[in-house]
Formats: C-alpha cells, structure tokens, sequence
C-alpha cells in the first residue's frame, strides 16, 4: 500500500495529476475534516494523511528512489 502513495497520482481537484505522496498537508488535512473519499483513494489519501501528519513522510523516499522516481519529496 506505501508504494502505491508514489505511483498513484490525484485524479481530480486542485491537484489533479500530483502524486499523493506529494499532496500537501493542508489538502490532506482538509480531507480528514471533510471525509475521504470512498474505496481505495480514499484509503491511500487516509494513510498518506497519517504519515504526514505524524512526520513519516521520508519513509516513502526509499520507495520512490527503488520506483525510479526522486527521493527527496520533490514533486518533479
């Protein structure tokens, strides 16, 4: 499920197209007030939540490094 947080992007909204790994906090949050959406992007977006909110997002920079992707958060 972790590695899903670097490969799946946002498929609607404000930012449509943006890895949720890269969804900013406020946004997250912002979901967690209003209610995630159902099935599984609304797991990853609640997991995702979870990991920012408690500081845990540098874990996922093994992931996108071992997915090809950046591992410093860069949204690139």
């Amino acid at each position: 499920m972790l590695l899903q947080l670097v490969r799946v992007r946002m498929p609607y909204g404000k930012y449509q197209g943006r890895l949720l790994a890269d969804l900013p906090g406020n946004y997250l949050n912002w979901f967690a007030r209003q209610g995630f959406p159902k099935g599984e992007l609304g797991r990853l977006l609640g997991l995702m939540h979870e990991l920012d909110h408690n500081g845990l997002s540098h874990l996922l920079g093994p992931l996108r490094e071992a997915d090809g992707g950046p591992g410093n958060g860069c949204a690139c």
